[in-house]
């Protein structure tokens, strides 16, 4: 009789196994043909790794829609000694993975936290500016960035550097606003998106191109765990409490809204759950 000890002890086994596996040097995923002048997807990554980490819905938009998914690599982390190494993992893990690769500047951007905004607004303004060049020259259907308390100093930065270059762009300017979590959960998520065992593969491959980081810390191995439990999470708090489960796997939370008038606005009301079965592109039609 099989018992849920074995069940248990199976997930143990196979983060073990997964410690034996190589770290990047994977070959590129094969990638759909795009179309000249399709749209963009900005990814605006607060460091090198949460393109690959938080990015199970840019992976869909790149494989379903035929945008073009570019990540922006925001910062490239607070050690100074580790930027330009983490700047060549970055680059091997979006070669990997299929998203273009923007860069913020040659050691990315600096101190870009709640504090820095409130207490050094020179500095900040610079950095607007940076990301308002960036928005201006691809001007996206689609960004993604964290949500406003996803805990960590630089997420929470991030996401009012981008909101306070959205509120420069030109209001005839519009785009989606997929808002990301991943330190920090969010509490009013609106919309569940299955991830396949295929591209949660893919994004933890990615992920192993970081190879200093992982080093540290193997959060690569861990990421179809929070996945689960995003599901567990998903299924009240985008489908309703007390709802029905849907048959997921894997999958991640997100917040979508739009960028219009120069103001945010819902796009549906109550949640969205979308299978792997179901296109991603209905949701920025």
């Amino acid at each position: 009789m099989k018992t849920f000890d074995e069940y248990v002890s199976k997930f143990s086994d196979l983060v073990k196994q997964g410690k034996e596996l190589p770290l990047g040097g994977y070959p590129a995923v094969p990638l759909p043909k795009k179309a000249p002048g399709s749209p963009s997807a900005l990814f605006f990554s607060p460091h090198p790794d949460d393109e690959c980490i938080s990015g199970g819905i840019a992976v869909r938009i790149m494989r379903e829609t035929g945008m073009k998914v570019l990540n922006v690599a925001v910062t490239q982390g607070s050690s100074k000694e580790r930027q330009a190494e983490r700047l060549n993992e970055l680059k091997a893990a979006c070669d990997h993975i299929g998203f273009g690769l923007i860069t913020t500047g040659p050691n990315g951007l600096e101190k870009i936290n709640p504090k820095t905004r409130e207490n050094d607004p020179a500095h900040w303004a610079n950095c607007v500016t940076i990301i308002l060049g960036i928005l201006q020259s691809h001007r996206p259907r689609v960004i993604m960035f964290p949500h406003e308390h996803d805990w960590n100093s630089t997420h929470i930065g991030t996401h009012f550097l981008v909101m306070d270059a959205l509120r420069q762009m030109p209001p005839d300017f519009a785009c989606y606003l997929v808002e990301t979590e991943f330190w920090g959960q969010m509490t009013s998520p609106n919309l569940m998106v299955e991830i396949s065992p295929k591209h949660l593969a893919e994004m933890i491959t990615a992920t192993s191109f970081h190879v200093g980081e992982v080093k540290r810390n193997p959060y690569h191995l861990l990421l179809p765990a929070w996945m689960m439990d995003s599901v567990r999470r998903g299924s009240e708090l985008v489908g309703g409490q007390g709802g029905v489960a849907p048959d997921f796997t894997f999958a991640a939370l997100y917040r979508l809204r739009k960028w219009r008038k120069g103001r945010v606005d819902n796009v549906f009301e109550g949640g969205r759950q979308i299978s792997s079965s179901a296109s991603i592109a209905e949701l920025f039609s």
